[in-house]
């Protein structure tokens, strides 16, 4: 009976034992969660390895963060920029990070440096101006990163793609660079992410792809949707080629059905990779607008309409510039109507004197018996006078030359007795600013015979 009851007692010694140590492993673990959970940052909600700060209109990642979190959501706040200072402590356990629609413009060297574990970090909807290629740890464990929204302009756009293209994410499987101002992605940009297989490009104001800018990521899922791509170069479409389970979305392009569109038509018509080849559509030329492009014929694609819209373009400017000039020409006529009147005058009264020249000259050389006057003779003979009985020739001309150029001819006619000798002299002026000849008549009574010439200076 005694080794019964001292059975029984030993029973239940272990029992209790072990419930004592049941029960210390639970306080433990409470304390453990108690402990965990303390500390949650003010104006969050902190519960089972979640911290949501969301809409709290937050100008800082907020402190402290509890240890075991492993989902932190700070989106919709004023976080315009994060460093180092922003997880000062460091989370072993926090893989998922939602920073978006912050208004934020910079992020610093190691901002994600005490998060060894992060996988996923959403950063959509801010405008981050300046992104630093050293702000993840350099084994970083990351597998989606999420931008989309965040690229505004240019100068944004690439210092995001200098960080996209010199930084080092081996796990990295999904980038989503949608709804972005990207226009031109580099050659190479994706060469540091050797397991991307899912890329949005969606609504990233794309005109072309670049040589190479596809080359190196063994992508599954490509979203080229509502860009502005007009055609796929053949370089690219052979890049997609050698990636036989690549799904392409291309729906919402402009494209531009002429002859440069065979390579990408062809590939359309052999290829299953672009998932929604049947809903593709012209965007011009006018003929073909709105026509799918696999019902298109070889045939239709032509590029001669467009050099003849070009040529046409050019005529019609062509013709508005002359159309101005002879405008502007006009103008200047009645402008300058008065002077162009006198000026023309001006060449009228010079081209008849040269005529008069020539033919004063013409009458003294044509007459032998004045042979022996020199036009050019500087001064002038004396030409004695005969009476018209005698037979010296009624009518002759004498010239003058006076600094290249006949400025002085007498004349001397006569209609009838000797009486009405008129002579004449002809000598320069200037009217107005410009030369001109003048004529001094002189009556027959004022001029006695012979008659000396002589070198009149003016």
């Amino acid at each position: 009976m005694r080794s019964l009851s001292t059975t029984r007692g030993s029973d239940r010694g272990g029992v209790r034992g072990r419930l004592q140590g049941s029960g210390t492993m639970l306080l433990l673990c409470l304390l453990a969660s108690v402990l965990s959970t303390h500390g949650c940052p003010d104006r969050c909600l902190c519960a089972s390895q979640t911290v949501k700060c969301q809409n709290q209109d937050l100008d800082a990642v907020p402190h402290p963060i509890p240890n075991n979190t492993r989902f932190l959501f700070l989106s919709g706040n004023n976080i315009s920029r994060v460093g180092e200072a922003s997880f000062p402590d460091r989370l072993e356990f926090l893989t998922d990070l939602y920073l978006g629609g912050n208004g934020m413009e910079r992020v610093d060297d190691m901002a994600f440096g005490n998060l060894p574990n992060l996988t996923l970090l959403d950063l959509s909807n801010n405008r981050i101006q300046d992104f630093s290629d050293r702000a993840f740890p350099p084994d970083s464990r990351l597998q989606l990163l999420n931008l989309s929204g965040s690229i505004r302009n240019h100068s944004s756009a690439d210092s995001v793609l200098d960080f996209l293209q010199n930084s080092d994410f081996p796990q990295l499987s999904a980038l989503d660079l949608s709804q972005n101002d990207l226009v031109v992605l580099p050659r190479g940009i994706f060469g540091g992410l050797p397991n991307l297989s899912a890329l949005s490009l969606r609504n990233s104001s794309l005109v072309a792809v670049q040589n190479g800018t596809l080359a190196a990521p063994p992508l599954r899922e490509l979203d080229l949707r509502d860009n502005g791509l007009r055609g796929l170069p053949a370089a690219a479409l052979a890049e997609l080629g050698l990636k036989p389970g690549l799904r392409v979305r291309l729906l919402g392009n402009p494209w531009r059905c002429d002859c440069l569109l065979d390579d990408m038509l062809a590939w359309l018509r052999n290829s299953s990779q672009a998932a929604d080849a049947a809903g593709l559509t012209c965007s011009g030329p006018e003929a073909l607008r709105g026509r799918p492009l696999l019902r298109l014929e070889p045939s239709r694609l032509k590029c001669s309409g467009s050099m003849e819209g070009v040529l046409e373009t050019s005529y019609v400017f062509l013709g508005l510039v002359l159309a101005l000039i002879g405008v502007i020409f006009l103008l200047v006529l009645y402008l300058n109507r008065k002077g162009i009147k006198k000026w023309m005058y001006n060449i009228r009264d010079a081209c008849r004197d040269h005529m008069e020249g020539y033919h004063y000259r013409y009458e003294i050389n044509s007459d032998p018996r004045l042979a022996n006057l020199s036009i050019n003779s500087d001064p002038l003979p004396h030409v004695p006078h005969k009476h018209p009985a005698a037979g010296m020739p009624t009518v002759f001309s004498l010239s003058h030359r006076m600094d290249g150029e006949s400025w002085r001819r007498g004349s001397f006619g006569r209609a009838g007795p000797m009486r009405c000798v008129q002579f004449s002299i002809f000598f320069p002026r200037r009217v107005n600013g410009r030369r001109a000849l003048k004529r001094i008549a002189f009556p027959s009574d004022s001029v006695s015979l012979p008659l000396q010439f002589a070198t009149l200076d003016m």
